[in-house]
């Protein structure tokens, strides 16, 4: 049995037609290039895990940094408790690097099994949707780490004097990869909004009129999302959500005055 087979697409896929079982087969084969992707990335993640893992401590030093009496060690170093805890972390974070290194394959192939539901003219959107998605979610990522400092010293200082952190590096490594997906999940919002434009579920428009629900929504989830709760981490999210809301709003009337093909 082929792990990949032969995806010529029938012309009834490439119009959208395609009955129920075409559909489970077209994820099927969605799915398997996703985890091949993911298993390649792997192989090269195994060997950044070092490098990466000085750069996963950074915002914790940078905290430890400016705050030594709250870190009963030298330094910025972390436990861990259990004689298994090291090999776990590291499969952790092999896995992380490897979405992360896999993520143009898996927003593709995710594009790709919406595609045959498009028109033509949607189908343009393709590559700019891979990208834009990509980048998000690196900027995104990038907030989260900008934020983690401010973050520990809200958290790890809320206790008061006498009371210091021992922080487990599997704690620490479980938080950092939350807020970090928390905040590229959340970056994917204007991508999310102009699909829905494109499609017609939404138009700008709409999205103008309840502009003031969609604020006050936008803040709701940044800091319900947000693990810290703090109010840098909320901002951090909440402000560039906004922004990226009315950027969707402006990509979607741009998009409708394109001329239509045919």
């Amino acid at each position: 049995m082929k792990l990949l087979p032969s995806r010529r697409k029938t012309p009834e896929q490439r119009t959208g037609n395609m009955t129920v079982v075409e559909h489970l087969e077209e994820l099927r084969h969605r799915i398997v290039i996703c985890l091949w992707a993911i298993g390649l990335a792997a192989i090269v993640a195994w060997f950044l895990y070092e490098p990466f893992k000085e750069f996963l401590r950074a915002p914790y030093c940078d905290f430890t940094n400016a705050n030594p009496q709250l870190s009963p060690i030298a330094g910025c170093d972390l436990i861990f408790t259990s004689p298994i805890d090291a090999m776990l972390v590291k499969m952790k974070t092999v896995f992380f690097i490897a979405l992360g290194l896999a993520l143009p394959v898996l927003l593709y192939q995710l594009w790709a099994f919406i595609v045959p539901g498009l028109t033509a003219r949607e189908k343009r959107w393709s590559i700019p949707f891979v990208v834009s998605s990509f980048l998000l979610f690196l900027l995104g990522a990038f907030f989260a780490f900008w934020t983690l400092p401010k973050a520990f010293n809200f958290m790890l200082g809320f206790a008061g004097e006498g009371v210091v952190p021992l922080l487990s590096f599997d704690k620490y490594l479980s938080f950092v990869f939350l807020v970090t997906l928390a905040f590229g999940v959340s970056f994917l919002l204007p991508v999310l909004l102009v699909f829905l434009e494109l499609v017609g579920v939404v138009s700008p428009q709409w999205l103008s009129k309840y502009r003031r629900y969609a604020i006050f929504l936008i803040f709701l989830f940044a800091a319900v999302i947000t693990p810290s709760s703090d109010p840098y981490t909320m901002l951090a999210m909440g402000i560039p959500m906004y922004l990226f809301y009315e950027a969707a709003i402006i990509v979607g009337r741009l998009a409708k005055r394109e001329p239509k093909a045919g």
